[in-house]
């Protein structure tokens, strides 16, 4: 399980050193093979999402069995699925995040890195603040309203 916020440095060949704290439980559940993808679930958060292969493979399957279809069905397929790519962990806990995937997520020196519990979401650090704070206005702009489903959760 994956939580929590980190601000890490990315370095002139793309690589990113994965907090440690992280490092042990990723070797254990998935021998340190990961998978990165666009987060094609809501193109206003241009971020990136990285999973352990097995939840990866849960994830993929769901978004296969899909119906072709459904034109929003066959997007989340050539996004998530078409974009996916294998990043092991190195000796020294950094993956290589591809070219294509950095200018997707306009990660360029300073990216967060966000758990998720099976997921890490990795953001341009300076696009998470705007739009953390933008979620935040639009909470305070709902005047403490929540819909029928958060309404119901107690924190």
């Amino acid at each position: 399980m994956f939580r929590g916020v980190s601000t890490l440095n990315l370095d002139g060949k793309g690589r990113l050193a994965i907090p440690t704290r992280y490092r042990d439980r990723l070797v254990e559940c998935c021998a340190a093979n990961l998978i990165l993808t666009i987060n094609a679930t809501d193109p206003n958060d241009r971020c990136l999402l990285l999973y352990p292969l097995a939840d990866w493979e849960v994830v993929e399957q769901n978004v296969m069995r899909l119906p072709d279809t459904i034109g929003a069905a066959r997007r989340m397929k050539r996004l998530m699925v078409g974009h996916a790519t294998d990043t092991p962990m190195d000796a020294q806990g950094r993956i290589l995040i591809p070219a294509e995937h950095r200018q997707y997520a306009g990660l360029d020196k300073r990216v967060v890195m966000i758990g998720q519990r099976n997921k890490f979401e990795l953001w341009d650090e300076e696009r998470w603040n705007q739009q953390r704070d933008l979620w935040l206005e639009e909470e305070l702009a709902a005047d403490g309203e929540l819909s029928a489903g958060l309404a119901s959760l107690s924190i």
